[in-house]
């Protein structure tokens, strides 16, 4: 389902399935929920290849294999019909980039759900019944307890906080604050819970999503509004914050709740807003860290296929996908996604026999 316009129907491509290359797998996508990147660039918020294939969050089955033999990034060969997620990106592991450790920023990187849509650059999304995972790739298998809707939420939303729980180090008898309760936001409450933290602070707008968050390990719920002072209702130090919602505001409001020492780390930063405001002479004085995570490293999606195995029944992950549509119906499910209702909807794919038109 092609991606033409801003806001706009998606239109349906029949297309040819590629010769593969070294180091090339062709996926049977299954399922592929629409994640807050997706919905960003289709109704305009940050701009977009057109056209294109959008789709990260995905999983799928082995239906090719390139001949010399396919690994997963831990090391286990792969087969026909095994169920795999991948990294949102392919890159060069050789590369500078990739060398001093950030190879989500590797030049020549390959995202998915990005690319232009071409005659030579196909199936490069997750809203298609195929996606081809360039060489350079980082692949693991699915473990076959989690189910699809599960499943879709790890190469996105799962290995995202775990990088950002990485990049703010332990956690172990730390207070957290996570500003915003969407599906990022309850990752990392739960992810955190799972590190041994003291305690969880978590804010939002949105009263019935702080409801939900109670479900995902949190100690405090916060109702915001624009104009308060985070500050005003905490009653402990805030050693680390975790900010997915990228709004100026909150994120100001936050490094002003962070006790000396403290780290921010920025995650939903990744469309354009206004420039934040802050005192350099408060950085300096109480020490503070500010750091933004922008995608991943393999390892972190790793660590949340490990966390998301672990704790599957302990958290209700795959509650916050609440409505499902086929992959013919796109524009509606996205329209669906755009509402704040839902935490997730998600995409399943027809029989391969199928025909279907939009």
């Amino acid at each position: 389902m092609v991606f033409q316009q801003v806001n706009k129907p998606f239109k349906a491509n029949h297309l040819s399935i590629p010769s593969l290359n070294a180091g090339e797998v062709l996926v049977k996508t299954t399922y592929t929920t629409i994640c807050t990147s997706d919905l960003h660039t289709y109704y305009g918020r940050r701009p977009g290849t057109l056209p294109s294939i959008l789709g990260l969050e995905a999983i799928g089955e082995v239906a090719d294999l390139a001949p010399e033999g396919i690994y997963s990034y831990d090391g286990e060969r792969l087969q026909l019909g095994d169920r795999i997620t991948w990294a949102v990106y392919a890159h060069n592991p050789q590369g500078l980039a990739a060398q001093r450790g950030f190879p989500q920023k590797s030049v020549g990187l390959y995202k998915y759900g990005h690319e232009l849509l071409s005659e030579n650059n196909t199936l490069n999304g997750g809203f298609a019944t195929h996606c081809l995972l360039r060489n350079g790739s980082t692949i693991y298998k699915v473990p076959g307890e989690l189910t699809p809707p599960e499943a879709a939420l790890l190469n996105c939303t799962h290995a995202t906080v775990a990088g950002a729980l990485r990049l703010a180090g332990s956690l172990r008898d730390k207070n957290l604050l996570v500003s915003g309760a969407g599906m990022l936001g309850l990752s990392a409450c739960a992810m955190a819970r799972e590190s041994r933290v003291r305690r969880i602070w978590v804010s939002d707008l949105n009263e019935e999503r702080l409801q939900q968050a109670e479900r995902f390990g949190v100690d405090d719920c916060l109702v915001v509004t624009s104009e308060d002072y985070l500050n005003q209702k905490i009653d402990d130090e805030v050693d680390i914050v975790i900010e997915t919602t990228g709004a100026p505001q909150a994120i100001e409001q936050c490094i002003d709740t962070l006790s000396i020492g403290g780290v921010i780390i920025l995650v939903g930063s990744v469309f354009p807003q206004p420039n934040i405001s802050l005192s350099a002479e408060q950085l300096v004085r109480k020490l503070l860290t500010v750091r933004g995570l922008h995608n991943y490293i393999p390892d972190d999606l790793a660590a949340a296929i490990r966390f998301l195995r672990k704790t599957r029944n302990k958290y209700p992950f795959h509650s916050l996908v609440e409505k499902e549509f086929p992959l013919s119906e796109l524009h509606q499910a996205f329209e669906e996604g755009n509402n704040s209702k839902y935490y997730r909807v998600g995409v399943r794919m027809p029989p391969l026999n199928d025909k279907f038109t939009s």
